[in-house]
């Protein structure tokens, strides 16, 4: 509930603050799109306010958005209204919906989330079991612990305090190690961001 409210609170001013990763999320958009498939069902895992939801609609058959922020899904769906897109429905809630059967999904996406899981060996096993065999996982993460700075140590004591939500200090290859553990196979990685490391990830659940 904590998060929830935090990310209500930003919600407005979201797209504002994540300008100077312009560039970031461009890039993991136009990586992302090279996975995607016409006939494809999709998993936005925290959509936030559609940064990617929006510019891969229309290259899949469906995708199922998800946010625990009614402020941030409240954003998402202005856009997709007024872009006239109609393949995008949006539910408040998490991985964990009773309503989400397994094996459900080509394709589960999940942009800048992973390091803000208290339990992401939960998480993941949990995309693994929602997708398809032969479904691919596509995420981008801040690795906050590949570089050992100063501002990383007080993120951490802010989130300890709740002044900010929870971060994982995530090094490149632990981040990598997580996502393998899960069971899943990796076919593509990248570094998006310089400070702090944004790391692509492409990984694919082995039929």
């Amino acid at each position: 509930m904590e998060s929830e409210f935090f990310w209500d609170r930003m919600s407005s001013r979201y797209d504002n603050q994540v300008k100077k990763y312009r560039q970031t999320y461009r890039d993991t958009i136009e990586r992302t799109k090279k996975y995607l498939n016409k006939d494809d069902a999709v998993l936005d895992f925290a959509c936030g306010t559609g940064i990617a939801t929006i510019p891969i609609s229309g290259l899949v058959k469906e995708i199922h958005a998800i946010d625990i922020s009614r402020g941030m899904l409240d954003i998402a769906k202005e856009k997709a209204a007024e872009n006239g897109i109609e393949n995008i429905r949006f539910f408040k809630t998490d991985l964990f919906d009773d309503g989400f059967e397994k094996e459900s999904f080509d394709v589960v996406l999940a942009v800048n989330i992973l390091y803000f899981l208290r339990n992401a060996p939960e998480n993941l096993n949990r995309i693994f079991e929602l997708l398809k065999p032969g479904g691919l996982f596509i995420s981008a993460t801040d690795c906050l612990g590949e570089k050992k700075l100063f501002s990383n140590r007080i993120k951490k004591l802010l989130g300890r305090m709740g002044i900010l939500p929870f971060m994982q200090m995530y090094s490149i290859s632990e981040l990598k190690k997580s996502i393998t553990d899960a069971g899943f196979k990796i076919r593509e990685t990248a570094n998006l961001y310089d400070n702090p490391p944004n790391c692509f990830i492409a990984a694919k659940k082995n039929a």
